[in-house]
């Protein structure tokens, strides 16, 4: 039996750890001293290993060892001591401890293991890497009832070397029931799926999402041994919905062991009364919403054109009504206000869903949460659905708006309507918050009328996981609008029943459950100071093929950091403070006769040289990275704020000081 590679260190340390605390090599040393002077022959001049064995065997010390070493020591029987904070230079890396899995023997669990990938053909041609060469990358994304995994990555190949295993506990959600362990029939009834994400990272750190799979688990019910292989084939999205990606074989197995088995057509007829329902529920819903659509158009032959989207296609291309969408969504102890919420979607990648030939058309993608979390970056409308979602789970009472902003462009925010009346609107692409006060044109020419700031020209629909209502007022434009949601003659709404029926969770079998927001594994002090050194090194080689030698002030850099705090807190908050220390700061660390010259930027991606690339098309920041003079001293100065699910906000600020000659 082979162990890999990682598992063979932690064995090792285990071992070496255990022999040190029993002192075995000192008597080692004593029982090969005895054996020279008491066993050997003077004939004798060297000792074989086998002679030292004999005798280690004879004196009890190996019976001693084997009785001692204890390959499943329990971590929870260890004295916990609370260990130093890595500081802000280096990381303090515990050595890796074998540790047991606890399984509760009252709880059921399914588990779920990916035994390999194969017929990835756009990977056919991949060279097998080298070790220690970076290269693309498949990991796995998984969600089962308010659980969340994420396999190791596996380099892409054809046949990529997926070998993970997860351990997802199967409960049942009514009251007085969780407790209990579930058995076959309960099972049958939980009809959520397990959500599978494929995605892929590139060598520069960029994600892809490549398939997003619905796995139907309970067929392992009905398996005669209680385990069950299926091979999952997986297709891409969007566009390439229909084009098969790879096929994952993944094993299936209920932990305990169920009693009995279901019959295979009992499990069936589930399926197909499922399916039944879910289907006669979607039909009723569609008859519904065309018969609503006539009636909208019947008040106003331009309403034709207003954006009013009633349904939109995931990234497997399904049309779902776009109130599934959105849902209630609680962030636990990871966000603690909505403007940090806002904060934290506008840190979330803003990528286009992608367009195979010109046109200048936009592909309709909008993706499930799972999909827009695991890749870290979206559309607007990704960004809106997330933020809205976050807004309700604060108790706030928010509502998605699809219109267009500027050059006619098909846009999505957020709105909240106050219990005052008051509107603002929320760019969850960038954070930015809007109060919204209508021009009112009846008023006479002498009264003077707000200033909208906000980039929003037109809006033809409102709508959240209850709610769904359409602009029917006389003019589209967002200036004009009056958002008296409760007044029919300026909104038309849907039926709340009947939106209901398709969009509540649990409704339908195809609705995906919302799965749980992720805390950052990003150490924001110490990717602070690697981001730093980096761009140290990058400034130095640029200097240095300019021909300009480099001097860093530390002192100077460190004097950067309070404002870095600060744009970050006025990009959550909208408060700017701090300012006057830290220009007291500077002043002081700038001598007489010298300038100052400080250039911050903002990223949301860890990528030292990509960042360093982008600061020099600034003329700004070129002018300060090239200054060359008397006495001149550079400082560069980097702060990550990590935000949930590893997103980040990265703020860069390159400075220099030199003396002035005239």
């Amino acid at each position: 039996m082979s162990l890999p590679p990682g598992k063979a260190s932690e064995l090792k340390q285990i071992i070496h750890q255990q022999l040190t605390r029993m002192d075995v090599h000192s008597r080692i040393r004593e029982v090969l001293g005895e054996t020279i002077r008491e066993e050997l022959a003077p004939q004798h001049q060297q000792l074989s290993e086998e002679d030292l064995m004999k005798a280690l065997i004879r004196r009890g010390i190996i019976d001693d060892v084997v009785k001692e070493l204890n390959f499943m020591t329990d971590m929870n029987d260890r004295e916990v001591t609370s260990t130093p904070k890595p500081s802000t230079h280096f990381v303090d890396e515990q050595p890796p401890v074998l540790k047991k899995t606890n399984i509760d023997p009252t709880r059921r669990y399914l588990y779920l293991q990916v035994l390999g990938g194969k017929a990835f053909l756009e990977h056919l041609q991949e060279p097998e890497p080298l070790p220690g060469q970076v290269c693309s990358t498949f990991t796995l994304c998984l969600h089962f009832r308010n659980q969340r995994f994420r396999s190791k990555p596996a380099p892409c190949a054809c046949e990529p070397d997926f070998s993970d295993g997860f351990l997802l506990e199967v409960y049942k959600d009514s009251l007085g029931e969780g407790s209990k362990m579930a058995d076959a029939t309960t099972m049958l009834s939980i009809c959520d799926p397990v959500h599978i994400v494929l995605i892929k990272t590139d060598t520069s750190g960029e994600t892809t999402l490549e398939a997003s799979y619905f796995l139907e688990w309970r067929s392992v019910l009905c398996a005669e041994n209680r385990v069950t292989t299926v091979a999952v084939e997986l297709f891409g999205v969007g566009t390439e919905s229909k084009v098969s990606v790879g096929v994952l074989d993944i094993k299936l197995e209920m932990y305990p062991k169920l009693n009995k088995t279901l019959s295979q057509e009992i499990v069936n007829t589930q399926f197909a009364l499922e399916r039944q329902k879910t289907a006669e529920k979607e039909r009723l819903f569609l008859v519904y919403a065309k018969q609503w659509w006539r009636e909208y158009l019947q008040i106003r032959p331009s309403h034709n054109t207003r954006l009013v989207k009633i349904f939109a296609q995931d990234e497997n291309g399904i049309n779902r009504p776009v109130c599934s969408y959105v849902r209630p969504l609680r962030a636990g102890r990871l966000l603690d206000t909505p403007r940090q919420a806002a904060r934290f979607v506008s840190v979330l990648g803003y990528e286009r869903a992608p367009v195979i030939g010109g046109g200048g058309g936009k592909q309709e993608q909008w993706c499930t949460l799972l999909a827009f979390l695991c890749r870290n970056k979206g559309d607007c409308e990704d960004h809106a659905n997330l933020l809205c979602s976050l807004l309700l789970g604060f108790g706030l009472d928010a509502f998605i708006c699809v219109g267009t902003k500027a050059k006619g462009v098909p846009h999505t925010w957020v709105m909240t309507y106050g219990i005052d009346g008051t509107v603002t609107f929320w760019e969850s692409l960038t954070g930015h918050r809007y109060i919204h006060n209508p021009i009112k044109p009846d008023d006479p020419p002498a009264v003077e009328q707000p200033k909208p700031l906000y980039p929003y020209l037109t809006i033809g629909c409102v709508f959240n996981h209850q709610k769904f209502l359409a602009n029917c007022q006389p003019s589209e434009a967002v200036e004009v609008c009056v958002f008296d949601l409760h007044d029919e003659s300026k909104w038309k709404p849907m039926s709340g029943e009947a939106i209901k029926s398709v969009c509540s969770p649990g409704a339908t079998t195809v609705l995906p459950p919302f799965p749980p927001l992720c805390a950052s594994v990003i150490h924001a002090a110490t990717t602070s100071n690697e981001l730093e050194l980096q761009l140290r090194v990058l400034v130095a080689e640029h200097r240095k093929d300019l021909g300009f030698a480099t001097v860093w002030d530390d002192q100077l850099s460190y004097v950067l950091s309070p404002a870095l705090a600060a744009y970050e807190l006025e990009r959550t908050t909208g408060i700017s403070s701090g300012n006057e220390e830290f220009q007291d700061a500077i002043r002081r660390a700038v001598p007489d006769g010298h300038t100052f010259k400080g250039f911050p930027i903002h990223f949301v991606y860890r990528n030292a040289r990509r960042a360093f690339a982008t600061c020099l098309r600034s003329p700004f920041c070129e002018e300060i990275v090239c200054c060359r003079g008397d006495q001149v001293r550079l400082a560069v100065r980097v702060r990550v704020f990590a935000y949930p699910e590893s997103a980040c906000a990265v703020w860069i600020m390159f400075a220099c000081k030199y003396r002035c000659v005239r």
